[in-house]
C-alpha cells in the first residue's frame, strides 16, 4: 500500500479518522510513443474500481506543428474502452470502419468484445499546427456473458449528455445514473462517470455506487479533511458519506459501479480466462485479427 501512498492521506487528517476515503493513488508517468499519459490503474494494490479496470489521463500535453498523437493499429478483447477529451481532439478509426473525431465533451464508446482492432490519430489539419490534448481514456471490464459480444462502436456528442446544476455545480452524467440523471450510453453492468466543475469552496456529495473513486483532473479537493492533489485518485468508502470541497477552482470526475471479479490484463487484452487472452496473443501475432480500413500499413507488434 505505500505506492497509493494510504498512510500519508491519514496522516493529513491531524489524528482524526479519514472514514470516506481508503486509499489516495497517484499516477505514473506511461510512454505511449511520441507523448507521456498520466496512469492511475491497474497498478499494485488497486487493479481496479466498479467494472473500470484500466485509467488513463492523456496529457494535458502541448504539441508543436508536426508532432501529435499517433497510436497505431492495435487489438483489444474482453472490454469496451471510453474515450473523453477536455481539450483538443483525437481521430478513431476501428475495424468496423468507423471513422470518428473525439472532441470535447464527447463520448467515445468501443466495445471490443471477441475482438477488434483501433488506432488513435489526428486529422492532418490538426497536427500541422500548434495543438493540445488534455483528455481520458478508460476500460470497462464486460460481464462474463458478454465477454465475446460482437464489436460495436458508439458516439455521443456532447449535447446528448445529461447535465445539471447541482448546488450551483456544473455535473455531467457520462455513463450511469447520478444526480437524478441518467445517461444514455450503453453499458453492461451498474457504471458510473460522472464530471463536475467546483469553483473554490463549492462542496458536491459523491454519488452512490457499490465501489466509486473521485479523479482530481484539475486544481484540489479535500475529503474528511485530507488534501487530494491534482492528477490524483481518491478510493471512496462507499459505505459512509463523502463531501468533496474545492480548495481550488477543479474539475473532478467520479467513477465507479458494481465490481465484476477479477479480470487478467496482459498488453491490450483483458478477459477472466488466461487462456483467452493466450489465444487473443496468439491471434494477433499470426495476423488472424481484421484490419482497420483506410489504416492497414501499421500496426503495433506483440511486446
Amino acid at each position: 500500500m505505500s505506492n497509493l501512498l494510504k498512510s500519508e492521506l491519514y496522516a493529513e487528517c491531524q489524528n482524526k479518522p479519514c472514514s470516506a476515503v481508503e486509499e489516495l493513488i497517484t499516477p505514473r508517468e506511461k510512454d505511449l510513443g511520441g507523448f507521456s499519459v498520466r496512469r492511475l490503474f491497474p497498478t499494485t494494490g488497486r487493479k481496479s474500481v466498479g467494472p473500470w479496470v484500466f485509467f488513463d489521463h492523456m496529457g494535458p500535453a502541448q504539441f508543436n506543428a508536426g508532432n501529435g498523437v499517433n497510436v497505431r493499429p492495435h487489438p483489444h478483447i474482453g472490454i469496451a474502452t471510453v474515450t473523453y477529451v477536455f481539450e483538443g481532439e483525437i481521430l478513431h478509426r476501428d475495424s468496423l470502419g468507423s471513422y470518428q473525431t473525439i472532441t470535447p465533451g464527447d463520448v467515445n464508446l468501443m466495445i471490443a468484445g471477441k475482438g477488434i482492432v483501433h488506432s488513435e490519430r489526428e486529422r492532418p489539419e490538426v497536427t500541422n499546427k500548434d495543438h493540445v490534448l488534455n483528455g481520458l481514456q478508460l476500460w470497462m471490464a464486460l460481464p462474463e456473458a458478454d465477454e465475446e459480444a460482437m464489436p460495436e462502436f458508439h458516439h455521443y456528442s456532447k449535447d446528448k449528455l445529461p447535465t445539471a446544476l447541482i448546488s450551483d455545480i456544473p455535473v455531467r452524467v457520462l455513463i450511469g445514473t447520478a444526480y437524478g440523471l441518467t445517461s444514455k450510453v450503453k453499458t453492461f453492468s451498474e457504471t458510473l462517470y460522472v464530471e463536475a466543475t467546483l469553483q473554490p469552496d463549492q462542496v458536491l456529495d459523491s454519488p452512490q455506487a457499490q465501489e466509486c473513486a473521485v479523479y482530481v483532473a484539475k486544481g484540489e479537493i479535500e475529503i474528511d479533511g485530507a488534501s487530494v492533489p491534482e492528477y490524483s485518485m481518491a478510493i471512496l468508502n462507499t459505505s459512509v458519506p463523502s463531501s468533496i470541497q474545492a480548495l481550488k477552482h477543479s474539475r473532478i470526475v467520479f467513477i465507479g459501479g458494481d465490481n465484476l471479479g477479477q479480470r487478467y490484463i496482459e498488453w491490450n487484452f483483458v478477459s477472466s480466462s488466461k487462456s483467452r487472452i493466450a489465444q487473443a496473443k496468439q491471434d494477433w501475432k499470426n495476423g488472424r485479427f481484421p484490419l482497420v480500413p483506410g489504416d492497414e500499413e501499421e500496426f503495433i507488434p506483440l511486446p
